[in-house]
């Protein structure tokens, strides 16, 4: 049987935006947010053979309970109907638990690869509905770039490319409860509140849209999650204003954190942020990620087993 290999980069994300407007009667909270990928991205190395029955193994230099990678692969063979011997090995470089989706990113990685190798064809609207069944932010991924979010999360619409801005991404050695995050915002969620985030969010939107067609910088934008994780970890918001003296054009907490991202105008700004000014906390420079760029990246990687650049990447196996 023959094996087919590929070696994949999973970008994390950011939130350059994110409200929270209401509980939903599924339980889920209705957002508002403006998804963006970075540079910064797990290693996963795939093999795959086709054989009568499934098996799938996951290792890597990190042991992850419950690993995305392996409930990703199975759903997307039970939507081939396809069997395989399926290995993945993950190298690790996302923080876990940070707000920068290192797991939706490797389930959205395990979603556009596995038809590629396997020689099956899935449509992408197919993918996209595995992809919210494994978690609200694994449809982004499975499209990158620059992108507006809204009910979970999942409904998605794509902004204008930003310009390969750089940046840095602080990850203390601090743990964020999404739950007791939500916990603790939902008495602040009333009628007036979601009115005024609709409109502020609208406002920025639109300002990200048009200062982005000219070329700009539509500047800072707002986190809900940061009243409540800040009044319960302090040292975060110390992070976030540390980088804004030391110049970010923006700072701001990702998902509900804890990783603080800040983006800065001048490239020569990150490798002093980096040496000198965060020594407690891991630092990981990092460049904004285009659609375009995104894209690219993954239709250089599969190369081998894809026949045009299109998108979702198309196996070349395919019959």
């Amino acid at each position: 049987m023959t094996t087919r290999h590929a070696s994949l980069l999973a970008f994390a994300k950011i939130n350059l935006d994110l409200r929270v407007l209401y509980r939903r009667n599924d339980n889920y909270h209705e957002l508002r947010t403006i998804f963006q990928t970075i540079s910064l991205a797990d290693g996963i190395d795939v093999s795959f053979t086709a054989s009568r029955k499934t098996k799938i193994q996951v290792t890597g230099n990190i042991e992850i309970p419950d690993n995305l990678i392996a409930r990703a692969a199975k759903l997307a063979l039970e939507a081939m109907r396809a069997t395989g011997d399926v290995e993945f090995k993950l190298r690790k470089r996302i923080p876990m638990g940070a707000g920068l989706g290192g797991g939706s990113s490797d389930a959205a990685a395990v979603l556009l690869c596995l038809p590629v190798l396997a020689g099956r064809v899935l449509e992408m609207s197919t993918i996209l509905e595995l992809g919210e069944e494994l978690g609200s932010d694994v449809p982004f991924f499975l499209l990158g770039g620059s992108a507006l979010g809204l009910g979970r999360g999942s409904e998605l619409y794509p902004l204008p490319d930003r310009p390969a801005q750089a940046g840095v991404v602080i990850a203390p050695n601090v743990h964020v409860s999404t739950a007791e995050a939500y916990r603790g915002l939902s008495p602040q969620l009333t009628s007036e509140s979601q009115q005024n985030k609709i409109v502020s969010f609208q406002s920025k939107a639109w300002r990200e849209y048009t200062e982005l067609s000219r070329g700009g910088d539509s500047g800072a934008g707002e986190n809900d999650f940061e009243r409540v994780v800040f009044d319960q970890h302090p040292e975060l918001e110390s992070i976030k204003r540390r980088l804004l003296k030391l110049g970010a054009r923006s700072a701001l907490m990702s998902g509900s954190g804890s990783a603080i991202f800040g983006l800065f105008p001048r490239r020569d700004k990150i490798q002093g942020i980096i040496h000198q000014s965060f020594r407690e906390e891991k630092v990981f420079p990092i460049t904004l990620v285009s659609r375009g760029k995104y894209r690219s990246e993954w239709w250089k990687r599969l190369r081998l087993h894809t026949k045009e650049k299109l998108w979702p990447p198309q196996s070349r196996y395919a019959r």
